[in-house]
């Protein structure tokens, strides 16, 4: 695969990332869900940026994370282009073309969010408000996806630790970066040996 398709996909992909997170952004108030099927549901929330909704504290966590990711997209970037110009296999450039755009993805709603919407909350938020709800490097990264294949089983009594209480299977909310990234590493965990062919 040449740089200029490798580009494409990445271009597509944020895209599609970015049209479905304003759309969600400004429809949805935050919170509020849309039941598609039974195990599969539209649930806007928002999170820090970290996996989990995990967040460093302190008051330049987030800015600490955005930086880092930044340099990690720089990194990725790099990789890219240079198994471009090595002639690596297809596998590894679709899977790095699919980490990068999910990177830059999640990025794009972390540094510029905060500044072009006004929050979610009682209401949908409005593109390139007078009133955003913060700045450079501390927007929010919109989530949707929800898969609870199984949701509020009570896991049997005899269990240890957990028995009683309730249990959800897939209770990850995520959103198309999310899936690049992941659907990436996935190609470069099953693949590995066609992706890392010399």
């Amino acid at each position: 695969m040449n740089l200029k398709k490798a580009y494409f996909l990445v271009f597509i992909l944020l895209l599609v990332d970015q049209v479905s997170k304003i759309y969600i952004k400004t429809h949805f108030v935050l919170g509020e869900e849309v039941t598609v099927f039974k195990w599969f549901k539209i649930l806007f929330i928002e999170n820090e940026g970290m996996a989990w909704g995990t967040q460093i504290p302190g008051t330049y966590g987030k800015i600490i994370l955005t930086t880092f990711r930044l340099f990690a997209v720089i990194g990725i970037g790099y990789w890219l282009w240079d198994s471009v110009k090595k002639q690596s296999s297809n596998y590894l450039i679709v899977a790095i073309a699919l980490i990068l755009a999910g990177a830059f993805g999640n990025i794009i709603d972390s540094v510029f969010y905060g500044v072009i919407f006004n929050d979610s909350y009682h209401s949908v938020a409005h593109l390139f408000s007078e009133n955003p709800y913060g700045t450079y490097f501390h927007g929010k990264v919109v989530d949707m996806f929800y898969f609870p294949f199984v949701e509020n089983y009570i896991l049997p009594n005899w269990l240890p630790f957990w028995g009683g209480k309730s249990f959800t299977f897939f209770n990850a909310i995520f959103n198309v970066a999310d899936m690049a990234i992941s659907t990436g590493v996935g190609i470069l965990i099953v693949f590995n040996k066609k992706a890392f062919a010399n």
